[in-house]
């Protein structure tokens, strides 16, 4: 979610539509609803993604939700582990998340958190998290501790660990959790399940092809393109503002203009037809949508919204 509005008033509103999309999502037979965590964000992106996961679960029943990523280092991992163990409960074990580190160290900082030592930080995370959610007592920082509620997913709440890295790809493995890279990279696969192999685990690895791009079906993508394109626009500039020296993003390009929006194809507006036919030659692919990008208006997003309803769920 974004485009943040300096009218709150109006930023309610967008808060609010995204419950009901939640609920027109599972009506309509979606599968997935998907939040991603950003902090310190001109343009709005979500910064508290367990609070709306936990909405999106009390309005919904059959709709899996995910955060992509959950920035994990930036928690106090016991609070973390209630707050998770929370939303699976209520959600009957339909939230999963990506565990990532991130890649801005202002996010760091706001948090009160050491850039430097993330990834000692998402170590201690995630055997903290995998100890408090089996119920039983611990030591933690030198003391017994038991963390309450138990999640209902048993052994634990499902999670990916993220990275595009060689130490992220250890790290999976270390745990023998599932590996998430953002894009392909049959390195970091080989390096995986070489140490599942070592550490006599086993795993699987995951990550996006065509899921990257985000898409929006409309009758005339050329007149949509003109309309939506500079909201694409807003939200990617902003994105590619973020690029670190010596930190992998799944995008590095700098975005100038709406036609390198089209070339890199992070956006794309098809018709129904045209989303109808992929689907066809390929049952398996992955549409993602993304209504609100940089601030699109709620009418909009919601004729968007319908017209894949209508003219594409409906008629596959």
């Amino acid at each position: 979610m974004t485009g943040a509005s300096s009218d709150a008033a109006t930023e309610s509103k967008r808060y609010q539509a995204v419950l009901d999309m939640a609920e027109f999502a599972e009506n309509a037979n979606f599968d997935f609803i998907s939040l991603e965590e950003h902090h310190c964000a001109e343009n709005g992106w979500l910064g508290s993604p367990l609070t709306l996961a936990s909405m999106i679960a009390a309005r919904t029943e059959r709709i899996r939700i995910g955060v992509t990523a959950l920035l994990v280092t930036l928690y106090d991992p016991i609070r973390l582990a209630e707050d998770i163990a929370v939303i699976d409960l209520v959600s009957a074990g339909r939230f999963s998340f990506v565990a990532g580190m991130g890649y801005r160290p202002i996010e760091y900082h706001a948090m009160d958190k050491s850039w430097a030592d993330r990834g000692a930080l998402m170590d201690e995370m995630i055997e903290t998290l995998l100890k408090a959610w089996t119920g039983e007592t611990f030591l933690y920082k030198g003391k017994l501790v038991k963390v309450s509620p138990k999640p209902l997913s048993q052994p634990h709440p499902f999670f990916f660990v993220g990275g595009m890295s060689k130490a992220a790809a250890r790290r999976a493995a270390k745990f023998g959790l599932p590996f998430y890279p953002p894009m392909p990279r049959p390195d970091l696969e080989a390096i995986y399940y070489e140490e599942l192999k070592k550490n006599g685990k086993q795993g699987f690895v995951y990550s996006p092809d065509q899921a990257n791009t985000m898409t929006f079906v409309d009758n005339n993508p050329d007149a949509a393109w003109q309309e939506l394109g500079p909201y694409f626009l807003k939200e990617m500039q902003e994105y590619s503002q973020w690029k670190a020296e010596g930190v992998a993003r799944p995008s590095e390009d700098v975005v100038n203009s709406i036609e390198d929006i089209k070339r890199l194809d992070r956006f794309e507006i098809i018709t129904p037809a045209q989303c109808l036919e992929r689907i066809k030659h390929k049952p398996d692919t992955t549409i993602v949508l993304h209504p609100l990008a940089g601030g699109i208006p709620l009418q909009r997003a919601w004729q968007s919204l319908e017209l894949f309803k209508q003219e594409v769920l409906e008629k596959i």
